[in-house]
């Protein structure tokens, strides 16, 4: 494990501080980087996913994945608690902290407004993020690309109507232009060159795959800086409001991810398929969560707010899930 990796947490949060930091001292230079987008989705951004990534994709051995239709353990736990559990867990916080637990200092509209961007990553399953995750702890490249794969395609016909039936809203637009965006630029598109890069390099392609590792983390770290740098105003302007939206966002993850470690030990699934089942389920779509809650409330709503600090307090949570999967669960899976 290089220096990157064994210290990751000490990285993170140093990028946290340089991107808000930087965000406050060049907030023009930081605009130009937010107006680059396409379909909702931020190409600075999407470069550097697609840099994190890519040299998971290479680890994935096309000629294995056929064997993976006798392991259906992890399918089926990643399924059940992407859409039976996790949204209307999300619902049940949501309601709970904004509008009771927190009532005194957030007022009822706005904890409505609130409640509407939590809801919407809830129903918003990771797509990108989950296989820098799985890489992280040594987790099945091929069967993680297969959940993957399944959960976007129930994404494609479920996210509408659960989102809502929560939000108690019929018409509901899901700009599918940015979820086929997404899907193309970080499974569709990293996966075809990995296939060609593994076809031309059969031979050193575990070097290329160690030589590109540090890139990958580079990526990661970068990414925290300019999301952070970006959302540095709303992070001084709406601190306090920002901080009690984390809570329950992060109660909501650490009860999806203790759930799904419960039944993955249940049925007895081999750990480099339990921990991206559960990791799939406590991580977000966050491109798409956030692209709904323009379209549905406006780019300056509340709403679109509490999708953001969704995106903030993802990273460092889920980077320290991954270390409990790594380190005091790992005897527990068989």
């Amino acid at each position: 494990m290089g220096i990157f990796e064994k210290y990751l947490s000490v990285w993170v949060f140093l990028a946290i501080v340089i991107g808000q930091s930087l965000g406050l001292v060049f907030p023009q230079q930081f605009q130009q980087i937010a107006i680059l987008e396409y379909h909702n989705i931020n190409l600075v951004i999407a470069i550097l996913i697609w840099a994190m990534i890519f040299p998971m994709m290479l680890q994935i051995d096309f000629t294995k994945i056929k064997d993976l239709s006798r392991n259906t353990g992890g399918l089926f736990l990643t399924l059940s608690i992407n859409w039976l559990i996790k949204p209307f867990t999300m619902f049940f916080f949501a309601t709970l902290f904004m509008t009771y637990i927190f009532s005194n200092y957030i007022p009822a509209e706005l904890a409505q407004a609130y409640i509407a961007g939590m809801i919407l990553l809830g129903v918003a399953p990771c797509t990108a993020m989950v296989f820098v995750w799985s890489h992280l702890m040594k987790g099945d490249s091929n069967y993680t690309l297969i959940q993957v794969s399944v959960n976007d395609l129930i994404m494609l016909f479920a996210f509408a109507p659960i989102a809502g039936f929560l939000l108690q809203v019929s018409d509901i637009v899901v700009p599918y232009e940015t979820l086929f965006t997404s899907v193309l630029l970080f499974i569709v598109m990293p996966l075809i060159a990995s296939i060609f890069i593994r076809q031309f390099f059969k031979k050193n392609i575990i070097n290329i795959i160690q030589k590109l590792k540090p890139f990958s983390i580079f990526s990661l770290l970068l990414t925290i800086v300019i999301l952070f740098g970006l959302q540095s105003n709303n992070i001084a302007n709406n601190f306090f409001h920002m901080v009690l939206i984390a809570i329950p966002l992060i109660l909501q993850t650490y009860l999806i991810f203790y759930l799904g470690y419960f039944i993955s030990k249940k049925i007895r699934l081999n750990k480099k398929i339990a921990g991206p089942a559960c990791l799939i389920g406590t991580s977000n779509f966050f491109e798409l969560a956030v692209a709904v809650a323009i379209t549905l409330f406006g780019l300056n709503s509340p709403a679109a707010l509490a999708t953001i600090v969704g995106v903030l307090v993802e990273v460092p949570v889920m980077l320290h899930l991954v270390s409990i999967i790594n380190k005091k669960y790992k005897p527990s899976f068989k």
